[in-house]
């Protein structure tokens, strides 16, 4: 039984064109992503599931293999899981790999740890789960939305706010690492099964692209934390 990452990265952004390969602290941004898992010791090896060429030519220059990824399962309606599936049934298929455990990531969340993917694998096996979710502490997060044009508070009441100590400790899925076994994708269509363990990440983690604004945060992490590889960040950081 196999452990293997797959990274899905369709083409066609519509917030950041080219998102998925877009230059960031000096690497297209996927390429982040592939060299984590590729250095974790729990991954035997790393899929991109892409159909966009030049997304797959760099998913190649950094060592992944390609599933190259219907038309019909990368559009914008389309549900990572639909991709992951489809990924899935290639690699058993294609490459005698039947699998035990999927470590799901996401490109476009590439603020992790060296240790990350392996210590979240580990506990994934000690608690027994079926399946992972990396997330955040959300700490002092007061959250309002507008409900039939009056705004209430979401995860705490204004009318008797308390003390911050005082109230229920909340995580924000932060998208980072997925862990599941093959079988809760096949039986529920979902990432996510009936024994759900958490992975707590730093808060800064909790950051991703989705555009152009956030480019300059990640870049900031990357360099800040010594994510980039180097020593020094560069004088703009």
């Amino acid at each position: 039984m196999h452990t293997v990452a797959i990274i899905p990265a369709r083409g066609g952004s519509k917030g950041l064109k080219e998102k998925n390969i877009y230059p960031v602290a000096g690497k297209p941004l996927l390429a982040w992503t592939i060299l984590q898992a590729s250095a974790s010791t729990s991954v035997e090896k790393v899929f991109v599931t892409t159909d966009d060429k030049a997304i797959a030519d760099v998913a190649h220059a950094y060592g992944a293999e390609v599933i190259v990824r219907p038309s019909e399962l990368a559009g914008d309606k389309a549900s990572s899981e639909s991709a992951i599936m489809h990924a899935l049934s290639v690699i058993e298929r294609e490459y005698n790999m039947p699998l035990e455990m999927i470590v799901f990531l996401q490109a476009t969340s590439p603020l992790r740890k060296p240790d990350d993917i392996d210590r979240a694998v580990a506990l994934f096996c000690q608690e027994g789960a079926d399946s992972l979710i990396s997330v955040t502490r959300a700490d002092d997060l007061t959250l309002w939305e507008s409900r039939a044009g009056k705004w209430e508070s979401v995860n705490f009441d204004y009318r008797n706010r308390g003390m911050r100590q005082d109230r229920p400790t909340q995580f924000i899925e932060n998208g980072s690492i997925y862990l599941f076994k093959p079988e809760i994708l096949a039986a529920f269509g979902n990432r996510i099964g009936k024994k759900l363990s958490v992975y707590e990440m730093e808060f800064w983690q909790t950051w991703e692209i989705d555009t152009i604004k956030e480019i300059d945060l990640i870049e900031y992490y990357l360099y800040k934390k010594n994510l980039a590889g180097r020593d020094v960040a560069p004088q703009n950081y």
